[in-house]
């Protein structure tokens, strides 16, 4: 395979996780007697830009099919942050009734209800319909497509050229990163500014956070990857910051490069110095990822036996895609965890893929009254602990394995 941001070859290996199938392909009760989609899920690294990326072996459309089931107003942590940078961009760029602000990966409307309550124009791009039309239900314009310089040509005929462009955790999600970035230069107006947050490679490599890499994400970025990108697709990132959201994320600010030029500012000087003097441009800096998913693996494996030897309850929280890489990668199933409870409906009454354990409401908590709960999602465990807060009252236990376990 060549790499997808500049079509090198792959020749550094980051981890191979074995086989599994798509993270979010959760199974309908009535499928469970067919066979599912297993792949491999290897990871390399570009040597030639520093693109992080999976190895190509399912296509984005059955990836992100009618039946996605991420919808991310069941956070209220992310809700949250989107109404907080609804308010920061608006501030910042004096965004009013004369602006358009576009998402893409606008998924249930989470972010642009905020936008439009504020009364600016806004259209989400969202190609799964299950989000969609949880978007469109919020009142909300959204088109039903995958991004690309088709898709931004088309909207920008149609008079939707745009001040913001708001792109939250999906440019790790394109296949073909070069089309996706060209169209933000298409649509873009020549004074406007688009946004991209995603989960930082600084932090998924410190943290071993290696159940962030499944078959969803084609890619897993670092700035250095991010400004090489941008250049060859028409944009300049002029500002960078850091943010706590999915266990460290950048927030990264671009403009069109034949546009209005703002200043770059030192921030993204500063972490450019910061990836580099980590290592992210030597070879031996991605040798440490494997050996800690190993680890990580080991130590949860031991925990779920003691705990089923001790005659105590094990059930997990949060069907989320991170959790099922790491319990297939694990090779855990419903002996060992019992079920896995979710707030969103759309998972309830489905089993996880691969593991096959079953997905409840979180009101089995209180009816079953387990030992330990395993909070797969660990970047939500505040969250999650306040929510179930009454677990304490029969001295049941919050656990995370990563990047270490935890029992708390």
């Amino acid at each position: 395979m060549n790499c997808r941001g500049c079509a090198a070859p792959l020749n550094l290996p980051l981890i191979d996780l074995g086989t599994s199938p798509p993270s979010n392909a959760y199974v309908h009760v009535d499928r469970l007697e067919q066979a599912e989609q297993w792949v491999p899920l290897k990871v390399a690294v570009c040597q030639q830009c520093w693109l992080v990326q999976t190895e190509d072996y399912t296509s984005a459309d059955s990836l992100f099919d009618a039946e996605y089931a991420y919808f991310s107003s069941f956070s209220s942590t992310w809700l949250n942050h989107a109404e907080r940078y609804v308010a920061e961009m608006s501030e910042r760029f004096g965004l009013n009734a004369d602006s358009r602000v576009v998402e893409v990966a606008a998924n249930d409307g989470y972010l642009l209800q905020y936008v439009a309550a504020r009364g600016i124009p806004c259209l989400g791009v969202e190609p799964t319909r299950s989000t969609a039309q949880a978007a469109r239900e919020k009142g909300l314009e959204i088109r039903e497509l995958f991004f690309g310089c088709d898709t931004a040509t088309q909207l920008r005929n149609e008079g939707w050229s745009a001040d913001l462009m708001a792109a939250n955790n999906v440019l790790a999600h394109v296949p073909d990163i070069n089309d996706f970035l060209a169209g933000f230069a298409t649509l873009l107006k020549p004074t406007g500014v688009a946004t991209f947050e995603f989960p930082q490679l600084l932090t998924l490599m410190a943290g071993a956070q290696f159940d962030t890499l499944y078959h969803e994400h084609y890619s897993y970025l670092s700035l250095t990857a991010v400004q090489t990108l941008c250049e060859r697709n028409g944009l300049e990132v002029f500002d960078v910051s850091q943010l706590s959201t999915h266990g460290g994320s950048l927030r990264v600010f671009v403009q069109r490069k034949d546009g209005q030029h703002r200043p770059v500012l030192p921030a993204v000087q500063q972490q450019l110095q910061a990836e580099l003097a980590a290592g992210v441009k030597t070879p031996e800096y991605y040798a440490t990822l494997a050996p800690a998913a190993e680890r990580i693996k080991h130590d949860l494996l031991r925990f779920l036996l003691q705990a089923k030897a001790d005659g105590k309850r094990v059930v997990g929280y949060g069907a989320a895609a991170k959790g099922n890489t790491l319990l297939n990668y694990a090779g855990v199933k419903a002996d060992l965890l019992s079920w896995v409870a979710d707030a969103n409906p759309h998972k309830q009454g489905k089993f996880l893929p691969g593991s096959r354990i079953p997905i409840v409401a979180p009101a089995q908590i209180d009816i079953e009254k387990p030992d330990y709960v395993l909070v797969l999602p660990w970047n939500l465990l505040h969250e999650v602990s306040q929510q179930l807060a009454q677990v304490r009252q029969w001295d049941g236990r919050f656990v995370i394995a990563v990047p270490e376990l935890k029992v708390l």
